[in-house]
């Protein structure tokens, strides 16, 4: 097996990049209005240059009124599920936990829900109020996982896995409340939409998804540690319950997230790590930085599929990814058994 190196961890990636870039041009040309490569490139060069007079309107339009936002929100939200997958499944030691299962989706479909029944003319209050309900969770999760003091693995899972079930009661209750448009709409949001957020920046947004992911990567020669055994980790002189809180922090804030603004997208966060380790092995210091680039790749192209395959009638992306996503675990679980 060949030796992890910083020189080998940058040309994975970079090749990884390229395959982003790739798939971010293909999902620019196509759609209802289709645009050449050519057309494409150079649109983007005048708008990096600043020279909007020399874009003609319907090019503007379409790359950076539609599908640019859109891209760049898909982008986001599939390097933040891959990430807290793998982070969730270190953190757990469990291969088919997700980034869901400590019940950080449904606090934020609740509280997106609740804003929903508050306020229903509220323009972009549902994704505040998605977060806010996500960092709820993370808190009463957390609490009631800790055991001695300690953040326990097995009492933190089975924390998360009774959450998660009180909460899907509540908003089923709360969802027989919403009228016949609403619920449609909140039904449409919880199976997975990347329309933009219009009370937050993007740029916030990967604000955080950057300090998230970079606090998880921080810890990845630790959580190779902790996986051959805690106890073993702690006499080589890793903070274990340091190392677990970082981890649960982050990855529950990359999900809250992503989950607030683009509703619950399944099987990505599943999904990605077990195929990155597949190709790439499991060492955390490879695993993290290609979850999140493959994660996003994922997403991208699920993204376009939603766009084009019944157009111009739009699918939810989370139906894509699961359509998609169940196969091809299921392929990869049996070729692991085999």
């Amino acid at each position: 097996m060949r030796p992890l190196t910083s020189r080998r961890v940058a040309a994975i990636c970079l090749g990884l990049g390229l395959l982003l870039f790739a798939a971010v041009v293909i999902s620019l040309r196509m759609g209802a209005f289709p645009i050449g490569v050519s057309d494409i490139v150079t649109t983007l060069v005048q708008g990096a240059l600043g020279r909007w007079n020399d874009i003609p309107y319907e090019y503007r339009l379409v790359i950076f009124g539609l599908r640019l936002p859109r891209i760049a929100l898909g982008i986001l939200v599939g390097a933040a599920l891959a990430t807290s997958g793998a982070g969730f499944q270190a953190l757990l030691r469990n291969p088919l936990a997700d980034p869901y299962v400590l019940g950080v989706s449904s606090g934020a479909a609740l509280g997106a829900i609740i804003s929903l029944i508050a306020a229903p003319h509220a323009a972009g209050l549902i994704q505040v109020a998605a977060f806010a309900g996500a960092l709820a969770t993370i808190a009463v999760v957390y609490f009631l996982g800790r055991r001695g003091g300690q953040l326990d693995s097995a009492t933190l899972l089975l924390a998360g896995i009774i959450t998660a079930s009180f909460l899907s009661a509540v908003i089923m209750f709360l969802m027989t409340t919403l009228s016949g448009r609403d619920l449609r709409g909140m039904a449409f949001w919880l199976m997975g939409d990347l329309q933009a957020p219009s009370t937050v920046s993007t740029k916030w947004l990967y604000l955080v998804l950057i300090i998230a992911v970079g606090s998880i990567y921080s810890t990845a020669s630790d959580l190779n540690l902790i996986l051959t055994g805690e106890q073993e980790a702690r006499h080589l002189g890793v903070n274990v319950q340091r190392v677990k809180l970082v981890v649960y922090v982050a990855a529950s804030v990359l999900t809250g997230l992503a989950v607030s603004v683009s509703g619950a997208i399944g099987y990505v966060g599943l999904l990605v790590p077990h195929l990155m380790r597949m190709l790439f092995g499991s060492d955390y210091r490879m695993l993290i930085p290609t979850s999140a680039l493959g994660g996003a790749i994922l997403i991208v192209v699920a993204d376009l599929l939603a766009r084009t395959v019944v157009a111009p009638t739009e699918l939810p992306v989370g139906a894509m990814t699961a359509l998609a996503g169940a196969p091809v675990f299921i392929y990869l679980m049996r070729r692991r058994v085999r």
